[in-house]
């Protein structure tokens, strides 16, 4: 069996698994991390979203001969403490109903957020499509990406810190 060093929310990590094992089972099953959910399996839900380069990477659909040496940050890289922009602006804005594919939301907001620091509606609705949320609370999304760019231009630091873990 292969082994692949793994750069994991800035901690490296050496992991024994197949080569066509999905870095979704890697990062739920052998490293513990039970964040990253899934959904559909084939990449359309947008549930197993992690941040891979600090781009938006579909970790269900990623080999772990695909991943190399790609910084990869799981929504438990953003902060230990929820205290993270996106954390944040999700808690005050009311984001979450049933929750379960808000990991994936907030990393594909992060990575917006990441190359775009003030995205208008249009940018947010084109970097979120692919992210599904059953409960319909896309409004809601979109409010809370608002007001975490918000919140990041008064915390600079926090913000460059995060996007240097990817």
């Amino acid at each position: 069996m292969p082994s692949y060093t793994l750069n994991v929310n800035g901690k490296t990590t050496t992991v024994d698994v197949p080569a066509d094992m999905p870095l979704l089972w890697v990062i739920r099953d052998v490293l513990n991390l039970k964040g990253t959910k899934f959904g559909c399996g084939i990449g359309q839900c947008g549930a197993c979203t992690v941040n891979m380069r600090g781009r938006v990477q579909r970790a269900c659909q990623t080999p772990m001969s695909a991943v190399g040496n790609a910084p990869i940050t799981t929504i438990e890289g953003l902060s230990a403490d929820g205290t993270h922009p996106l954390q944040q602006a999700w808690m005050e804005i009311d984001v979450p109903q049933c929750g379960y594919c808000q990991a994936g939301q907030i990393m594909a907001a992060n990575a917006l957020l990441s190359s775009n620091p003030r995205p208008n509606d249009a940018q947010i609705t084109t970097a979120m499509t692919g992210n599904i949320c059953r409960c319909g609370t896309y409004l809601r999304i979109r409010q809370a990406i608002h007001r975490a760019a918000a919140i990041a231009l008064t915390r600079p630091t926090q913000t460059a810190r995060a996007g240097a873990a990817e």
